[in-house]
C-alpha cells in the first residue's frame, strides 16, 4: 500500500515539478525553495524504490 502511494507521488512529481538536473542547477547556488523541492523529490523517489 505504502509503495503504491509513493509510486503515484513520484509520477505526479515528474509531471508537475521542475527537473533541476536537466536545468543543470548547481546545488550550492540553489534557493531554499529549490532545495526543498529537490529534497521532496529525493524522499519520494527513495520510498518508491524500497
Amino acid at each position: 500500500m505504502k509503495k503504491t502511494v509513493f509510486k503515484t507521488l513520484a509520477k505526479l512529481n515528474k509531471a508537475l515539478l521542475p527537473s533541476f538536473t536537466k536545468q543543470r542547477l548547481d546545488l550550492s547556488k540553489a534557493s531554499k525553495l529549490q532545495m526543498a523541492i529537490f529534497g521532496w523529490k529525493l524522499y519520494v523517489t527513495k520510498n518508491a524504490l524500497d
